[in-house]
Parts: C-alpha cells; sequence; structure tokens
C-alpha cells in the first residue's frame, strides 16, 4: 500500500503457474484489502512502486513476466513471514 495515494493490490499464487492479480484499488478500498488482508492472517509487505505497477493489471489477469522477479521477492517474504519457507531453503536468485 503507497501512503501517498493508497493503493492496494492482492494477489493468489496456488504455488504453480503464475500469480494473478485479485484485488486492487485506491483510498478507502486499499484500506479495505489491507484490513480484511491482516484480519485474515495474510502477510502484508509495503511496496509503493510495485503496487503501483500491478494495480496496472486487470483483475484476474496474471502478472506480467516484467514483475516476477519483485512479486517473487514478495512471495518469499509472505513465505518466510508466515513460516511457510522451507528450513534451509535457498532464496531464489535476484
Amino acid at each position: 500500500m503507497t501512503a501517498a495515494r493508497r493503493t492496494a493490490v492482492a494477489l493468489e499464487y496456488r504455488h504453480a503457474g503464475v500469480p494473478r492479480i485479485t484485488a486492487k484499488g485506491q483510498g478507502a478500498v486499499a484500506a479495505t484489502i489491507v484490513e480484511t488482508a491482516r484480519a485474515a492472517g495474510v502477510a502484508v509487505e509495503e511496496n509503493p512502486a510495485l503496487a503501483e505497477a500491478l494495480a496496472r493489471v486487470e483483475l484476474d489477469e496474471e502478472i506480467p513476466e516484467a514483475l516476477y522477479r519483485a512479486v517473487a521477492e514478495v512471495l518469499v517474504f509472505v513465505l518466510r513471514a508466515t513460516g511457510h519457507w522451507p528450513a534451509g531453503a535457498r532464496r531464489p536468485p535476484t
């Protein structure tokens, strides 16, 4: 979520295929997306540049290849934050 325009984007990734955009919004909608995620125990990472780039993708569309690396970093963060990153597993190359 970005502070200036308060943009939030939710992704869905099922460990196969490409992550998809499942929700996005600005202002009050962004705040609701973040509140809903936190209430559900979903890790939230603030990355304004990535949020803005992902907000340009249509709902239920796969993320573009140009954003794979940045989104992979977010997925690693989420997996580590939730304890789902395998112990001793290598971090994806950056």
